[in-house]
């Protein structure tokens, strides 16, 4: 810590002011049900300068269950109409790209992960 007229701060080491990428995250939430996949879609779109590896979407439906899609590669690679089309109606829906910066580059690391548990996915 270091006092400057008075004050205090945390003096950070110039290594760690530079601009950083990290991945690409939106998420939706409709009080009503929608295709929400496709506004995911152009959102990842949109953030794809945050994450170029791979790119998935997520959906939330009958409460406990999620029908996702991902993929290796840019978004306009990994989602077609048919992909999009695939996935349900909903209230809720994520999408993500991904930005290596730990892990191995594969579909398993591919986001967003799915855990399925005692009460669903």
């Amino acid at each position: 810590m270091k006092e400057v007229e008075g004050k205090d701060y945390i003096l950070i080491p110039e290594r760690d002011l530079g601009v950083h990428e990290e991945c690409g995250i939106i998420g939706i939430y409709s009080p009503e049900k929608k295709p929400l996949a496709r506004e995911i879609y152009f959102g990842l779109f949109a953030l794809q300068h945050r994450g170029q590896e791979s790119a998935g979407i997520a959906c939330s439906y009958n409460a406990n269950k999620i029908a996702y899609y991902k993929n290796m590669g840019l978004v306009s690679e990994v989602f077609h109409d048919e992909e999009i089309a695939l996935l349900p109606e909903t209230k809720t829906a994520i999408g993500h790209v991904r930005y290596a910066a730990g892990g191995t580059s594969n579909v398993i690391n591919a986001q967003p992960v799915v855990f399925f548990g005692r009460y669903g996915r």
